[in-house]
């Protein structure tokens, strides 16, 4: 169970099509004053207290699983504990914060209701005065790789244990690969570390309206508003390509680690030049191909060696 956090306002939508993405789970059409919209942090990539991680890519994979999922207390999946829905989920950047391991910190937000009635009051009391905040996603993932050896973690492969130091650096697994999602669960005690206030941004029917008048043939005059709009909204892409480069450069030292483990004959430069060639889903198939690649093992240095020398075995000899 991974854990995450309740928080308040994510980025925008109009109240009305809030309400369309309600509906569509409801079988009777209910108006704004009947639901409680919040806002809830799921999961990141940061390393918990668990010594896990998500992966970036698990993350966007968990963005389209988590849709439509139900909202619970403490894991228990009973009908009577069943509380609260998603209507929507983002995978967004968390500006000026980093994981333990120094890479730019993604983390999953979803956007959830709760039914305004008399049972459910005294929960949408306690999450607005800030007492029931923390949550808990359940969901699976098809395998957990070791950071030291890159081999899944509880296999042959690898005798490493999550939370132990190995030359100096902390064991943790990468949750990898998710194959579904359960529920979210209001709890009291969160694994995740990070959790925080988003606050309100643009909202993007205004945004594309502007865009539309920019990409017309006619002469433009923009209100006051709408340039300030403009300029937060520049702002913010550019703040999210230097998070895209960010991951990108962190996809480039997977890879690398990747081809040392391998033991391929490539060497720093030409490992450099052709992974600048690439864009960011090339390099996503690429570590996922070299994952599931067990690496390269040494053979013993001492061997008693054979007759038939076509049997290998030849990387040491004595």
């Amino acid at each position: 169970m991974k854990k995450g956090m309740v928080i308040k306002n994510a980025v925008e939508m109009e109240l009305s099509e809030e309400m369309a993405l309600v509906n569509t789970y409801s079988r009777r059409e209910l108006s704004a004053d009947e639901v409680y919209l919040f806002s809830v942090v799921l999961c990141d990539n940061d390393i918990d207290r668990d010594n896990e991680r998500f992966t970036v890519e698990s993350l966007f994979e968990l963005e389209k699983l988590f849709v439509g999922k139900t909202g619970i207390i403490d894991h228990d999946p009973t009908a009577k504990n069943q509380k609260a829905r998603i209507i929507s989920c983002k995978v967004e950047s968390v500006e000026g914060m980093t994981t333990a391991l120094g890479d730019a910190l993604f983390r999953l937000t979803a956007r959830a209701y709760i039914r305004r009635t008399e049972a459910n009051s005294e929960l949408i009391e306690a999450i607005e005065a800030g007492i029931v905040k923390e949550v808990s996603v359940g969901c699976s993932v098809a395998k957990t790789v070791c950071s030291v050896c890159r081999n899944e973690m509880r296999s042959p492969l690898c005798n490493h244990i999550k939370g132990r130091a190995y030359d100096g650096e902390i064991c943790y697994g990468e949750l990898c690969e998710p194959t579904d999602a359960y529920e979210f669960s209001f709890v009291a005690v969160p694994a995740q570390r990070a959790a925080g206030v988003i606050k309100t941004g643009i909202k993007e029917k205004n945004m594309e309206t502007i865009k539309t008048l920019l990409s017309s043939e006619k002469d433009v005059v923009l209100e006051k508003s709408d340039m300030e709009s403009l300029r937060v909204y520049v702002g913010e892409l550019e703040k999210k390509a230097q998070y895209a480069d960010a991951y990108r450069a962190e996809l480039c030292e997977r890879l690398k680690k990747n081809v040392a483990a391998m033991r391929i004959g490539i060497d720093y430069d030409t490992s450099k030049s052709i992974m600048e060639k690439l864009d960011v889903n090339e390099l996503q198939a690429l570590i996922k191909a070299f994952d599931k690649q067990p690496a390269q093992q040494a053979a013993p240095q001492l061997w008693r060696g054979s007759a038939d020398e076509s049997i290998g075995n030849t990387e040491f000899r004595i």
